[in-house]
């Protein structure tokens, strides 16, 4: 019942993918795809209708060879060689209709796999922070690829391979019991229903041991993946060693299954081999003791061969064929099943653009959680006015980072609201709102590509001169130009290559040259040494002059110069005012100031 249940789901998740799949090989607006189809179907009906014809051409040759001119009057005018150029031309036309189909359906083909590939991908940027955080991204990679690579195949063989398969199968089944006998035509369906048996049986095993196949795939990939991207941490705590029998480990359940696979293909290959042999056998034998009784002549004998070899070599590819249309489904379900991932935060219907006149911030009564019954913002009011600094400081966990990451809106507040300029930023686009913020994080991730590439990505049709701009007022352009390179220096997977501070420049002039009215700063220079951070603080301070900027710090001297500080705990401000007003109300902001400058003296 388990299995049975488990196939019936199978078949209905397959039907529902190749449902998904459909709309690209007939799309509603392109006449042109559909045209292509058209001609590449009409193509493949001349080439099997040509392919099906050929054997006559070659009993022909070999009854007029053989003296019997009886059935190969119709071809006593072109003589033995005639028919047999002429059975030379027939199977070139069939391998030329087919390549002919081929190059016709490659452009719609090639289409499908654009376009799914570039709407999975463009899914993935949409969804949710939430989503991005518990991914994996070895195992994200191998399912895109895995899916995209399916939607191919899928097309190129349920349309070539099965459609066809049946296809010239019904023609030949005709052909025998009409020029032949009703038997023969009772052995072939007799084998090939068999056949198809015992390859979709065993086929269905093997696609249950290929799928853990993949999983272990899927999951060493995932861990040499993760390995990879902490490097710095295997080599701090020496366990290169254990993270090489990790993937080992992987890869050893790989192995296991990987073997099941081959053994099984083996398995499958002999009894096939064992059904089709013994149908041919069976025809042959058959046309053979007609040849003996007179009903049939040696043209006969060797056409019958023909058919049953045309039969068993599309045949032989069947398993695989079908193998890897299940593999392609099960690879394109778990990309769609992607697809089918809600984004968390939308655009409301027909939501105008965010409209900035100065950029003042301010947050309204604003609840927030992670998890729903863990809140981490307990009732915030916050206003940053247009054109001020505002700092918001605290202990790790009070909820700062959330309050940046709220005015971003990677999440939508669970209550109140956020506004810039009045516009609840539920109601506004979600384009327009991340053209107006400009961030700078404790740690600036960069594209593993040049500097001019990652400093060009805040604003892409940026001049040369305003770039370089950029550079000079983030205080990096000196340090670009010592570089063999120059701006044109690659700075390695994730900026790898250059030192943090120099990494922080680069996202300062990114920024710089982004020009937005609004800017988050969050921690942007508590990864940073002491004398690296006091260059940087000036550069960001001189970055902010003119606009609505909110910082979030957990090293209190970074913020003293803000307009105004305030103090988050626990979820709620605790205090806030100017940094002189906070030391002489001698609360929470004074005593962390007094434990931070105590400890920066001893140090």
């Amino acid at each position: 019942m388990s299995d049975s249940f488990s196939s019936d789901e199978a078949r209905k998740s397959g039907l529902k993918t190749i449902k998904k799949v459909a709309p690209y090989l007939w799309p509603a607006h392109q006449p042109w795809v559909k045209r292509r189809v058209v001609l590449a179907l009409l193509m493949l009906f001349v080439s099997k209708l040509v392919a099906v014809g050929t054997p006559f051409f070659y009993k022909a040759a070999v009854d007029i060879l053989a003296g019997d001119v009886t059935d190969a009057a119709w071809a006593l005018g072109l003589g033995a060689v005639g028919v047999t150029v002429a059975y030379g031309m027939a199977r070139l036309m069939n391998v030329g209709f087919q390549q002919l189909r081929d190059v016709v359906f490659a452009a719609v083909g090639q289409r499908a796999l654009r376009m799914i590939a570039l709407e999975t991908f463009t899914h993935i940027h949409a969804l949710s922070l939430r989503y991005h955080i518990t991914r994996k991204t070895g195992g994200l990679s191998r399912i895109i690829e895995r899916g995209v690579k399916g939607v191919e195949f899928l097309l190129r063989f349920l349309l070539f391979s099965i459609g066809p398969l049946i296809l010239e199968l019904v023609m030949i089944a005709l052909i025998l019991a009409v020029v032949f006998d009703v038997w023969y035509l009772a052995v072939v369906v007799v084998t090939i229903a068999l056949y198809v048996w015992f390859t979709f049986k065993v086929t269905e095993w093997r696609v249950k041991i290929r799928k853990e196949m993949n999983d272990q795939d899927t999951d060493a990939n995932q861990k040499a993946i993760d390995s990879l991207l902490n490097f710095e941490t295997v080599k701090y705590f020496g366990a290169e060693e254990r993270e090489a029998n990790r993937y080992d480990g992987s890869m050893e359940r790989y192995v296991a299954a990987a073997l099941k696979t081959s053994y099984s293909l083996a398995f499958l290959n002999f009894g096939q081999s064992v059904l089709i042999t013994g149908g041919l056998v069976v025809v042959m034998v058959m046309a053979a003791i007609g040849v003996s009784n007179g009903t049939l002549t040696v043209g006969d004998f060797v056409m019958v061969n023909a058919y049953m070899i045309q039969i068993t070599m599309p045949l032989n590819f069947l398993g695989t064929v079908y193998r890897e249309i299940r593999q392609s489904l099960i690879d394109m379900g778990e990309m769609f099943e992607l697809l089918q991932q809600p984004a968390e935060v939308q655009d409301a219907p027909n939501a105008p653009d965010l409209k900035v006149n100065g950029g003042a911030v301010r947050f309204e009564d604003i609840v927030f959680g992670y998890n729903a019954a863990r809140p981490i913002l307990k009732g915030v009011t916050l206003e940053v006015p247009a054109g001020k600094t505002v700092a918001i400081v605290g202990p790790s966990g009070s909820g700062k980072s959330t309050i940046g990451r709220l005015l971003f809106r990677f999440y939508d507040v669970a209550g109140g609201a956020l506004k810039i300029d009045g516009q609840d930023l539920r109601e506004v686009t979600q384009k327009s709102l991340h053209s107006t913020i400009g961030v700078v994080p404790q740690d600036t991730v960069l594209f593993n590509d040049t500097i001019h590439y990652n400093i060009a990505y805040g604003r892409p049709e940026a001049s040369e001169a305003e770039i370089r701009e950029a550079a000079k007022a983030a205080k990096i352009h000196d340090f670009i130009l010592s570089l063999p390179e120059g701006y044109e220096t690659t700075v390695g997977e994730r900026g790898l290559k250059l030192s943090g501070g120099e990494k922080q420049r680069v996202g300062i002039a990114r920024t710089l040259l982004k020009n937005p009215p609004i800017l988050l700063l969050d921690e942007a220079t508590s990864a940073l040494d002491t004398e690296t951070e006091a260059d940087i603080q000036n550069e960001l301070q001189a970055m902010g002059q003119g606009r609505t900027v909110l910082m979030i710090a957990h090293r209190l001297s970074t913020v003293a110069h803000a307009d105004r500080i305030v103090v988050l705990e626990h979820g709620v401000i605790a205090e806030e005012g100017t940094h002189d007003e906070l030391l002489e109300q001698g609360g929470r902001y004074a005593t962390l100031w007094h434990m931070q400058d105590s400890e920066e003296d001893a140090a």
